[in-house]
């Protein structure tokens, strides 16, 4: 019955886009907004999750599509985790409050929907480029990127595995 109760917690974390506006009016602010893949969890994504909820109150999490994902050319059997499994995963750490999905290049329609109070990206962006920083800043926000924990990606992991290696 614990197991149960646990699972339901988990998947109760995971909202569709059509019920996010709902669900985001019940969390405390402020909101921070991240995205991307996510495709095997490692370290380095947990502790920048961890890192981005400490900015906030609550932690959103969106997440590409399977399809989204593909049209990121990082392979053409990436992401190696289905969306569902992804969102499952991600839901399951306590720095996550909510999960949802968008199937655009970029999440920025999903932004300009909710409006979240801090946007968080990977140390890779270069944030006054990005068009999110913009419409984020613009109704009064904060967009800022934190800093990578050198060793850890997913491309450099599959690559690993790939070759065999440890």
């Amino acid at each position: 019955m614990k197991d149960l109760a646990v699972m339901a917690d988990i998947a109760d974390k995971i909202c569709p886009r059509a019920e996010l506006a709902a669900r985001l009016a019940c969390l405390p602010r402020p909101l921070v907004f991240t995205n991307g893949v996510f495709d095997v969890l490692h370290r380095g994504h947990v502790m920048y999750l961890a890192q981005a909820r400490a900015l906030g109150a609550s932690l959103l999490v969106a997440l590409n599509t399977d399809a989204s994902a593909r049209r990121l050319g990082k392979g053409p059997d990436r992401p190696l985790n289905n969306e569902a499994d992804r969102a499952f995963v991600l839901a399951a750490l306590a720095c996550t409050s909510l999960v949802t999905w968008f199937d655009e290049d970029t999440p920025l329609q999903l932004i300009a929907e909710i409006k979240p109070d801090i946007l968080v990206k990977g140390g890779d962006y270069d944030m006054a480029k990005l068009a999110e920083t913009r419409l984020v800043e613009a109704y009064g926000g904060r967009a800022l990127a934190l800093s990578f924990v050198d060793g850890y990606s997913t491309t450099a992991l599959v690559q690993k595995v790939r070759q065999g290696s440890r």
